[in-house]
């Protein structure tokens, strides 16, 4: 194979767009566009005065089929990821998806199970927050049992704003027949993904969810759900589509120590001298005063470490391009494979169906029943085909 990857970019909207214009300004070195693909004929004369050149297709097949890509990446609709998956590695064609990996856990599960038979090509999904290197040192730190056995968690995700004319802008948008959700699927997947990767899967979850709570949608605008990882650990997730203000915040409690996120981008970390049982265990009442009167040296307790990367703009998206490139020519270890991405629909899917239910749901949920579930609203909505 020659040294770069020739990409095929199957649809070419926001998120195509910001690729392909990646790639040509040479954030992603060893890669190359091989092809674009959009059924919106407006889109083949943006593209041959963009991209000159470039092979143009309006069925992602007959791409598929030109010899002209070694890889694709799918930048369409969520329900299609899967589809489109495995009719790309069907053909021996490497595998980028975007988030989500799909809607529910079946077709999800049909993509990985495929996917598994063709070791020799390379799957990924675009969890570009995977690509963050503030995440990825506090993986670290928790995975190095730097806070201890992790006790408590919570993120509070609301800076997802989105007025009405957002959803008015396309038939599909947060409707459950075309885009198979809301926040959940559409906005928060990647924190769904980080709050997993990091602190590990939970067990079941129950949650409270509105729908067209304060939009006029179908779907989920406010989301508030609980966790249990089962072994007395839980967390708690918020997220919301209607506060304009918006508010970012993560949160690790430890016995050993605490991590606190805020807005994505400084994570102040505290770790104990001794685990949080022993400190107390070690208290008396001259110390409990002290403590009341705020005459006790924390010094003595605990260290404080600030951690703030720069980020440029592009460079997360840019560098899981790259990444599933070096992993195609040389074999580099995917930042994120394909197969995670069930993890995260896993969980949208569980807080979905214990908001329908009204109880609390295992994250190993009967598959169909929740497809069957979706799909009695996407037979109330009239609009689109029911699921399979």
């Amino acid at each position: 194979m020659a040294k770069k990857v020739r990409l095929g970019i199957i649809g070419l909207g926001q998120q195509g767009g910001a690729y392909a214009k990646f790639i040509t300004g040479g954030l992603v070195p060893n890669m190359e566009i091989g092809a674009l693909c959009d059924t919106d004929p407006a889109k083949k004369d943006a593209a041959a005065a963009s991209y000159p050149g470039v092979p143009f297709y309006d069925d992602y097949i007959a791409m598929l089929e030109s010899g002209n890509v070694d890889a694709v990446v799918t930048c369409v609709p969520h329900f299609l990821h899967p589809e489109m998956g495995i009719e790309t590695l069907r053909r021996n064609i490497h595998a980028l998806v975007e988030k989500p990996a799909g809607v529910y856990t079946k077709q999800v599960r049909e993509l990985n199970e495929f996917a598994a038979a063709k070791p020799e090509l390379s799957f990924a999904i675009m969890f570009n927050q995977r690509n963050n290197p503030l995440y990825r040192r506090l993986k670290e730190i928790v995975e190095n049992g730097e806070i201890g056995a992790i006790r408590r968690t919570n993120w509070i995700i609301t800076n997802w704003w989105r007025p009405q004319g957002y959803y008015n802008s396309s038939a599909w948008r947060a409707t459950w027949g075309g885009e198979g959700g809301g926040v959940l699927v559409n906005q928060a997947p990647h924190q769904l993904d980080l709050w997993q990767w990091i602190c590990g899967v939970p067990k079941s979850v129950y949650s409270k969810v509105a729908y067209g709570f304060r939009r006029d949608i179908a779907v989920e605008d406010e989301v508030t759900a609980v966790v249990d990882y089962g072994n007395g650990a839980t967390g708690v997730f918020v997220t919301a589509t209607h506060d304009i203000v918006g508010t970012d915040r993560f949160e690790i409690l430890g016995d050993q120590g605490k991590i606190v996120v805020e807005n994505s981008k400084t994570a102040t970390v505290t770790r104990l001298k001794k685990p949080e049982r022993e400190l107390s265990d070690g208290m008396g009442m001259d110390d409990v005063r002290k403590l009341f009167m705020g005459q006790l040296n924390p010094e003595e307790y605990y260290s404080t470490e600030v951690i703030e990367f720069e980020s440029a703009w592009g460079a997360q998206h840019s560098g899981v391009l790259e990444n599933f490139a070096a992993n195609i020519l040389g074999g580099t270890p995917l930042l994120a494979p394909g197969s995670d991405g069930i993890s995260g629909v896993r969980l949208a899917n569980a807080i979905h169906l214990s908001s329908w239910t009204g109880t609390e749901v295992s994250l190993d949920f009967d598959e169909d029943v929740f497809l069957a579930e979706l799909n009695k609203r996407i037979a109330e909505e009239g609009t689109f085909p029911e699921r399979s």
